[in-house]
């Protein structure tokens, strides 16, 4: 096992990571930014380096200095959280040729899933079923008018480099083609210095779910179950829950069969995530995140898996201590994400926090790095706390919910806590009946 080992991430994550290294007995290295330096998990780390100014890519994306900071403190592995370096394969790459351990899969298996059409192309290969598209990237429009004329119109046109929603649009008909592909096309470069696309059908009202799996490398591959991911505003991710209120027993382990047949198949190794699109009792594979999730800590709520310590253990060269009829699924669990930004207009909103009470009680867990005279920078992401509760059924997660979303207290910054009491409010989210469109349709941002 492990001696000590460096954070290569900030905020809430690298506490989470923090907290797994001390409970296996590892000593941890915190590195940050000069906006981080009264962080949470730089103030409990052993050690802490800074690493650059605020600016991420001097600071968060800054390779050498990273890798300098595990050397110099003499660390034996590097955890990324997600975000930042997560999924760069030539990071983790350069991780190995220095001698230290990358807790992640390999830079090959983080190469093939970060290009969305080589995932694709291997997936189905694998036995997985995907959304009807181009098997490649599309370089002329000719070519995109006769494949979204085979699949039919809507069509969807996404960016081969990347996610988030950049380099993404919609084309309801071929009128719509040309332009569609030359935004798509320009965002794509923008954002990820390629402007490659491809097209896949566009369905009109699936659910976005997601199967957690871990597994070892030498064959042992389990599946945790799923989470619903399907609230999102602008393609990210704004409460998930596990497991989805979509699914029924028969259609959740057919889909984790699916999964861990299809990893154990790849050789792959350590934590990764395999995402659907779900309609008409169909699963259709989008993506595979090869890196620890945000809303892992559903699944381990209602398996009770430490998936940061079963990361860690996988890399340091540890078999898998259970199977699948291990892993057993008690209750429900749902995750609110908690941004730093205005509940109606969602402008970020940094600044001091002057009063800080998360909730408690049974069932409640709150990551954050958050404490009263902390002051939210505004150079990164606006996620600044995770509130996870779990019930034994889905009605009292909900009420154990909503209790904790009055209890919580976050002051001196705006917080989307009202918006998370909005929607587990509404009588279709209680009802489990919704989609990925639902949540900026209840804003006002749909279309």
């Amino acid at each position: 096992m492990f001696d000590k080992v460096l954070i290569a991430n900030r905020g809430e994550v690298a506490l989470r990571i923090h907290r797994a290294c001390k409970e296996m007995g590892i000593q941890t290295v915190a590195v940050h930014s000069t906006a981080d330096e009264d962080a949470m998990h730089v103030r409990l780390a052993d050690e802490s380096v800074c690493i650059g100014p605020p600016a991420a890519r001097q600071s968060y994306l800054n390779v050498p200095a990273i890798v300098s900071a595990a050397v110099i403190a003499n660390a034996d592995a590097i955890h990324p959280g997600y975000g930042f370096l997560s999924e760069d394969d030539k990071f983790a790459s350069i991780v190995e040729e220095h001698g230290l351990c990358f807790i992640g899969p390999s830079a090959d298996h983080i190469a093939m899933m970060g290009d969305k059409i080589a995932a694709k192309r291997a997936m189905i290969a694998l036995g997985v079923p995907a959304v009807p598209g181009s098997d490649g990237p599309v370089s002329e429009d000719a070519e995109a008018a006769r494949i979204a004329g085979e699949i039919g119109y809507p069509v969807l046109i996404k960016a081969a480099g990347g996610g988030g929603g950049r380099g993404m649009k919609v084309a309801e008909t071929e009128a719509d083609l040309p332009s569609a592909l030359a935004m798509a096309r320009s965002e794509a470069k923008a954002a990820f210095r390629d402007d490659s696309v491809y097209i896949e059908k566009y369905l009109h009202g699936p659910r976005h779910i997601e199967v957690q799996i871990l597994a070892d490398g030498e064959g042992n591959v389990v599946h945790l179950g799923e989470r619903d991911c399907s609230l999102q505003r602008r393609h990210q991710k704004v409460l998930e829950e596990a497991g989805s209120p979509a699914l029924n027993d028969d259609r959740r382990d057919e889909i984790g069969r699916i999964a861990c047949a299809a990893i154990e198949r790849l050789g792959y190794r350590n934590a990764g995530t395999l995402e659907f699109l779900y309609e008409d009792g169909e699963f259709y594979f989008i993506e595979m995140n090869t890196r620890l999730q945000v809303e892992h800590p559903v699944t381990e709520a209602i398996t009770g898996i430490d998936i940061v310590r079963e990361q860690i253990r996988i890399a340091a060269g540890m078999p898998l201590g259970f199977r699948q009829d291990d892993v057993v699924f008690s209750g429900h669990a749902i995750e609110c994400r908690i941004n730093a930004e205005s509940s109606e207009t969602f402008a970020p909103s940094p600044g001091r926090i002057t009063d800080y009470h998360p909730p408690g009680g049974l069932g409640v867990r709150v990551d954050s790095g958050l404490y009263a005279g902390y002051s939210v920078p505004p150079n990164y992401d606006s996620l600044i706390a995770k509130l996870i509760v779990h019930g034994a059924t889905r009605n009292e997660c909900l009420m154990r919910l909503r209790r904790a979303l009055q209890e919580c207290v976050i002051e001196g910054i705006e917080t989307t806590l009202a918006l998370h009491d909005r929607i587990i409010s509404h009588a279709d989210f209680i009802n489990g009946d919704y989609d990925i469109k639902w949540l900026e349709a209840l804003v006002g941002e749909a279309g």
